[in-house]
């Protein structure tokens, strides 16, 4: 049986290394395409926690920290650094079962905490009293990159053959024409190219490309470790010596990937929200480093193997919601059992 897996992402090498890991009666190739920009994987900031506002995604994000903190292996390749994680909940909000999901898989991990807390222990500024957050103690952030090129290394050493080429034309049967020239045909493909994957496969509307972006701002903001802040949209971690990575989400979508350009705009925005909600002014502007990339969305969210239909042995293998390095160990487990179960 011979499986091939287009995209050489977080997501795609991960699945080519759990295929190589479940079974040797399959052959793995997988085409890394030859991009000159860099992808979401080289560029996300990597934040991990088990915390999600919906609990079946908190489910799946607490799993996957879990085995991260608990394989030696996986920690090593993904540089997995724990600095404790704040997530400030959407007002309204009731966090106590999502609270719960991540407990039952990291026990005593989270603690929600008032506003009081979150203005004496994180500084926040501009916060109603009713405001509530959840700090967990074993999250913090990775390097998608580095577990990428790792668990890439690795299935190639189990043998998975890695072709550099660009995906050109995904045809029935199912098959793969790249750029070398070369039609390669399998028993099951899976298109895990993340922003490419909507213009190689039509999955019905549901994927969609979306900018995003990050700065690196001179900052004090001492005390934070990775955090989201869902009332205003910023997010960060801390980056290096007084420097914090900084982020708001991006409104640019269908953006082709060759097309991407920072957003100034944006930055200055991220900016003046920094000196809002923490009260403390940002060092350089314009940000010391802006990073502009793009990603592949889904509706519903969330990284899943889904079948293409009415193209036997197709699948797709993205459409997260920008956040994979959060889900990938776990999921990428997962959707290797599903593929070899219909082979």
């Amino acid at each position: 049986m011979k499986v091939g897996v287009v995209g050489g992402g977080l997501a795609g090498a991960l699945l080519a290394w759990r295929l190589s890991e479940a079974s040797d009666r399959v052959r793995v190739e997988v085409v890394v395409g030859r991009r000159t920009r860099p992808d979401a994987s080289a560029v996300s900031g990597g934040l991990v926690r088990g915390f999600e506002l919906d609990p079946g995604a908190g489910r799946v994000a607490a799993e996957s920290l879990a085995e991260l903190r608990g394989d030696d292996r996986l920690r090593e390749w993904s540089g997995y650094r724990e600095i404790g994680s704040l997530y400030v909940v959407p007002r309204g909000v009731d966090p106590a079962g999502s609270v719960r999901v991540v407990d039952e898989r990291l026990p005593g991990s989270p603690a929600v905490v008032d506003a009081g807390e979150l203005r004496r222990r994180f500084g926040f500024r501009d916060l109603a009293d009713d405001a509530v957050g959840v700090v967990e103690r074993h999250a913090g952030y990775l390097s998608p990159a580095k577990l990428r090129d790792s668990a890439l290394a690795r299935a190639a050493d189990q043998g998975v053959d890695v072709v550099a080429a660009d995906a050109v034309d995904v045809r029935d049967g199912p098959a793969l024409r790249t750029s070398d020239g070369v039609e390669r045909r399998y028993d099951a493909l899976v298109v895990a190219a993340g922003a490419w994957t909507p213009g190689l496969v039509d999955h019905g509307g549901t994927l969609r490309t979306k900018q995003i972006q990050y700065g690196v701002y001179r900052v004090p903001l001492s005390g934070l470790g990775a955090f989201v802040d869902d009332d205003t949209g910023l997010y960060g971690r801390p980056w290096g010596d007084g420097t914090f990575l900084l982020g708001l989400g991006c409104d640019r979508w269908d953006v082709r990937p060759e097309a991407v350009e920072p957003d100034l705009a944006l930055a200055d925005r991220v900016a003046a929200g920094v000196r809002r909600r923490f009260g403390v002014a940002v060092g350089a502007a314009p940000p010391e480093k802006v990073v502009a990339s793009f990603d592949c969305y889904r509706s519903p969210a969330g990284l899943r193997l889904l079948p293409v239909d009415g193209r036997p042995g197709l699948f797709t293998f993205t459409g997260g919601s920008g956040g994979a390095a959060k889900t990938a160990v776990v999921v990428s487990r997962r959707a290797a059992g599903e593929l070899l179960t219909t082979l």
